[in-house]
């Protein structure tokens, strides 16, 4: 009875966290799923140590290649790993409601905000520091990858941002072409029990 309750209460405890972690990385992060991603790393990762780098690697892609917002399909997939369908739907609720109060706020007062010159300095710093924290996932990211000192992931990094950035293809084309190369290197690595590259 008494293991019960305590198994009950831990749950509860991991719930909370799962629900205060996400709503707080909500809440104060500006600039979309690319700045959200390392500070999951950051709380999920190396904070409380509940996944591994290589697990948050696969729930970003995974969350970037998912229709929908990145930030909630992270959450989604952080939620259902960690506690399953009840974590993913505490998850979602501390994702979800902090731009959702902050958005009805901000349409109340949308005329004051629109034209008041501190509101629109104060975005244009916003913006700088975005691009900053995008520019610091790229580096770590990228360094996670060569780390694996694996050829083929090498390849599809730099052959990404080549068709991305020089060659202006669109990023769906990409996508879906990165998809495709790593379903056929599994089908691969499975019927031959070996990894190709």
């Amino acid at each position: 009875m008494l293991l019960a309750k305590g198994i009950h209460e831990m749950s509860r405890k991991n719930y909370r966290t799962i629900f205060q972690s996400t709503f707080f990385l909500s809440a104060f992060t500006f600039g979309g799923g690319y700045v959200i991603i390392p500070l999951m790393k950051k709380k999920f990762v190396d904070e409380l140590g509940w996944l591994d780098e290589e697990e948050m690697l696969n729930i970003a892609a995974i969350a970037q290649s998912s229709p929908g917002a990145m930030a909630v399909n992270a959450a989604i997939l952080i939620g259902w790993r960690l506690m399953g369908i009840t974590g993913t739907l505490v998850a979602i609720i501390g994702t979800v409601l902090p731009p959702l109060i902050i958005l009805s706020v901000i349409s109340l007062f949308y005329a004051t905000f629109r034209d008041n010159p501190v509101v629109s300095a104060v975005l244009k710093g916003m913006m700088a520091g975005v691009c900053a924290v995008i520019f610091d996932v790229v580096i770590t990211m990228g360094q996670n990858v060569l780390k694996t000192k694996k050829v083929l992931p090498t390849l599809i990094m730099v052959g990404a941002f080549v068709a991305s950035f020089l060659m202006e293809i669109n990023v769906i084309y990409i996508i879906l072409f990165c998809a495709m190369l790593g379903a056929l290197v599994s089908l691969h690595d499975r019927i031959t029990e070996k990894e190709l590259l």
